[in-house]
């Protein structure tokens, strides 16, 4: 067990330096000059004033220099000064990471609470008409866009088209600790938004996994012993149909961070995201670099995390 960890840990880190190259690459590829984009002129510029501000961001040194700088830097936790907001990269996401945080561990919860008990159901009740309308919700719930879904919640519970008596806040953020009513008010639209394509994948995973647990011999032998259907269910069937949807869930949690891009930009949740396409505006280079390493890492972390925790679950993995 001790070298599989080691070798999903030397896979981290080896992903996680191509995603730093990669990330250095296509920032420098991007149309635009930062340079001109601070001076806010894009013609006729002052070749003076061009050269000097390239110098003192360092972008008049050789690319691999540039790149070499920005390895060593970001290995010891600094990313560089941000152009566009003026202060540290690792200050600027570090106020906005949490927030990002936050809206995912809320969809993740709101999802495990609404998949994990229809997929059982839908399981239990397989050719029913029951299952058959789960089973269609979850398809459309896959199908369907983060953003469209977004702008339909706003529509729906912001707008409130069918007269239900009250409004939702549709975008904006509340700091918690000045009104902790408010944010989470606010938070509710973005995270479930979120959650319910996340739901939808999490019961398909969930109702697989109980059908094939139903459909084996040591379930068949439990019921031929006169036990009860729900102990059946809860002490046999879901144990062993968990460990697949264990893996699932990690990596929905991994993918979450990267679908909050389009939902915080919806409901305007000032997240890492948001900051990301902010940066991009700006062609902020250490910003976008900064924020794009941040949720790759977290991405790969989540699931190297999960492959750990799966063969600690499942010892034909070991």
């Amino acid at each position: 067990m001790k070298n599989f960890i080691l070798r999903r840990i030397g896979t981290a880190i080896v992903m996680l330096f191509a995603v730093m190259t990669i990330v250095f690459i296509l920032v420098h590829m991007m149309p635009g000059d930062p340079v001109l984009q601070m001076l806010g002129t894009d013609t006729n510029p002052d070749p003076v004033a061009v050269e000097s501000l390239r110098s003192q961001l360092g972008l008049d040194k050789p690319i691999l220099q540039q790149y070499g700088s920005w390895i060593f830097g970001a290995l010891q936790g600094n990313m560089g000064q941000s152009y566009s907001e003026k202060i540290s990269v690792m200050a600027s996401i570090g106020t906005r990471l949490p927030r990002t945080l936050e809206l995912a561990f809320v969809a993740m919860i709101l999802a495990c609470i609404i998949g994990l008990p229809l997929g059982v159901l839908s399981a239990q009740k397989r050719g029913k008409i029951s299952d058959l309308i789960m089973t269609t919700g979850a398809s459309l719930g896959t199908s369907i866009p983060v953003y469209v879904l977004g702008y339909l919640f706003i529509i729906v519970f912001s707008l409130d088209i069918f007269h239900f008596g009250f409004a939702m806040p549709s975008s904006g953020y509340t700091d918690i600790s000045k009104n902790a009513g408010a944010h989470f008010l606010r938070l509710i639209l973005p995270a479930l938004t979120l959650a319910l394509g996340i739901a939808a994948s999490i019961m398909r995973m969930t109702r697989s996994s109980v059908l094939e647990a139903l459909s084996s011999e040591s379930v068949r032998a439990l019921r031929a012993k006169g036990l009860k259907e729900h102990i059946v269910i809860s002490r046999h069937v879901v144990r062993n149909a968990f460990i697949p949807v264990i893996t699932e869930i990690g990596l929905q949690m991994g993918n979450l961070i990267g679908g909050t891009v389009l939902c915080e930009n919806v409901f305007n949740w000032p997240g890492l995201s948001t900051l990301l396409v902010k940066s991009i505006n700006a062609r902020d280079y250490p910003l976008i670099e900064g924020c794009v390493l941040v949720m790759s890492a977290i991405f790969i972390l989540t699931n190297a995390l999960v492959d750990i925790l799966y063969g600690l679950l499942d010892p034909r993995v070991r």
